[in-house]
């Protein structure tokens, strides 16, 4: 995010009833024309090139949606066009404002990559399982009616970060997005870290995940597009400002306080490397201690020049425990798909992992102060996120598998039939168990990612299967060999816990796709 990006030039008013009663209000909305008697309609983003895919995935009616999508994939439309254009359409719908919205919004290249990881038959699988999610929830929300972003024109002054924050701490949403818009104009980069500036207000997962998965996408819906995909991030800052606490102001000053005392600010990135036994030790610090004390050890590491990529390694592995950890949900908050025991969905550990995943590539794509507090933040959330909802006793709790749980299989072939029963079985610390042994005896871990994988796509994973893959999937790879097996059996207790729910619209697309 180091370049201006481009923005395309919406049509100005032409002024003219006879050419607006000619073509009809709808497509004069799409085009951008209006006259000062239809002054009542807002103007409407448009999407150049994209812009008839866009208005398909908004349209079309969710019960033709997939075929339509299948006549799209044989006349030549690739998938990756396809999930751009999903992403733009909820882009423009939700803004980041409805909560099923942004779940959907993060799922879709996360499920673009599971297709790219697919046999060629299958490889349409999961996009079209979010798509599908993408154009019903559209759809429940009043569809091109109801879109919530709409065009900003940009000013001719240099905002800075500050005064952004400010901004977004007054509630002022018409005056933050134009502000908003003036730094992209101005600097893609500085408007990028500015908008950090404002996340970093409150760590929780939607809202760090959401500007990580923003930036992400960019690469596959053009960099033109990055206001109206980082403006979702800004607006959710905005509408979680009317929730705002004193906590929110106590570990600003935490944050400033550790970058002050460490001297943080202004120096350049270590590249020292942790031994085995450091890491362990800095990531059961941050899964034990308190907020500040995992917080503060984050920034001791820093200061001493560890390389920040070794440090967040620390920190996901923290966050692993949460979901190794975890008794499941409490019989008081089960709910339709996520039942007592369960663990995936919107549990602690699949929470913490994705939001630790989003602080690190966060980390890495950021300049400044940013690339130290985004680590200092990951950590000070998995501590925090442990002693949540006073009733996570973690500390006490042992991590899965316990030694029975363990498989007594060595073969490969038998090891891998005997987790998909045990995921089948909703088995989840014996799911854990065959994994591990998995690791044990050096079995590739990529035949166990693509039993894993079946099932991410098939099961209906409450908003998260697509998302935790993903974050599985890199922070293994990103992982050294001693631990990163850890990450690998979380994921198959995740699995075996979302196993019984399918996703909505599979079984007719595995009929089209002819699967």
């Amino acid at each position: 995010m180091n370049e201006p990006q481009s923005r395309r030039e919406f049509l100005a008013d032409v002024g003219k009833g006879t050419l607006l009663a000619t073509i009809g209000p709808a497509l004069a909305a799409e085009l951008g024309i209006t006259t000062a008697g239809a002054v009542e309609a807002p103007a409407v983003l448009n999407f150049g090139g994209m812009e008839s895919l866009v208005c398909f995935m908004q349209e079309t009616p969710v019960s033709k949606l997939q075929p339509a999508l299948a006549a799209k994939l044989k006349d030549g439309v690739p998938l990756k066009q396809l999930v751009a254009a999903g992403v733009l359409a909820n882009a423009r719908t939700f803004g980041g404002e409805d909560y099923i919205g942004f779940h959907t919004l993060m799922a879709l290249h996360p499920a673009l990559r599971m297709a790219g990881s697919m046999p060629d038959k299958q490889a349409a699988l999961p996009v079209f399982k979010v798509l599908y999610r993408n154009t019903n929830r559209i759809q429940e929300n009043g569809g091109r009616d109801e879109e919530v972003l709409h065009p900003v024109a940009a000013g001719s002054d240099k905002p800075n970060a500050q005064q952004l924050h400010d901004t977004v701490k007054r509630k002022d949403t018409a005056g933050a997005e134009k502000m908003f818009a003036t730094m992209m104009q101005n600097s893609a980069d500085d408007g990028f870290n500015a908008l950090l500036e404002c996340v970093q207000d409150n760590p929780e997962v939607h809202r760090t995940v959401l500007p990580y998965r923003a930036w992400d996408l960019l690469d596959l819906v053009g960099r033109e597009h990055a206001t109206t995909l980082l403006r979702m991030s800004l607006r959710y800052c905005l509408n979680s400002e009317k929730y705002r606490r004193p906590e929110w102001d106590e570990h600003s000053k935490a944050l400033t306080k550790l970058i002050d005392e460490h001297k943080l600010m202004g120096r350049d990135p270590g590249t020292r490397s942790m031994e085995d036994g450091v890491m362990e030790k800095l990531s059961m610090t941050i899964f034990s201690d308190t907020p500040e004390t995992a917080a503060g050890a984050v920034a001791a590491a820093l200061a001493e020049g560890f390389d920040p990529h070794e440090i967040g390694e620390a920190i996901s592995l923290a966050a692993n425990q949460l979901v190794l950890r975890d008794h499941g949900r409490p019989p008081e908050w089960e709910s339709p798909g996520k039942p007592a025991g369960s663990t995936h969905g919107d549990s602690v550990g699949v929470h913490a992992s994705d939001s630790v995943h989003a602080w690190r590539n966060l980390s890495q794509v950021s300049k400044g102060r940013n690339v130290f507090a985004c680590l200092i933040l990951g950590a000070w959330q998995v501590a925090r996120d442990r002693g949540g909802n006073g009733v996570q006793r973690f500390l006490e709790w042992e991590p899965l598998p316990v030694k029975r749980q363990i498989s007594a299989s060595t073969d490969q072939a038998k090891l891998l039939a005997e987790l998909d029963e045990n995921i089948r079985l909703n088995l989840q610390g014996h799911a854990a168990g065959v994994v591990h042994r998995c690791g044990m005896q050096g079995i590739a871990p990529e035949a166990v990612f693509q039993t894993l994988l079946r099932y991410a796509v098939s099961e209906d994973g409450a908003l998260h299967a697509e998302k935790y893959f993903q974050t599985t999937w890199d922070e293994f790879h990103r992982t050294r060999p001693a631990f990163r097996w850890r990450h690998l059996i979380a994921l198959a207790r995740v699995t075996a816990s979302e196993f019984g729910r399918p996703a909505p619209g599979q079984a007719e697309a595995r009929e089209l796709l002819g699967v």
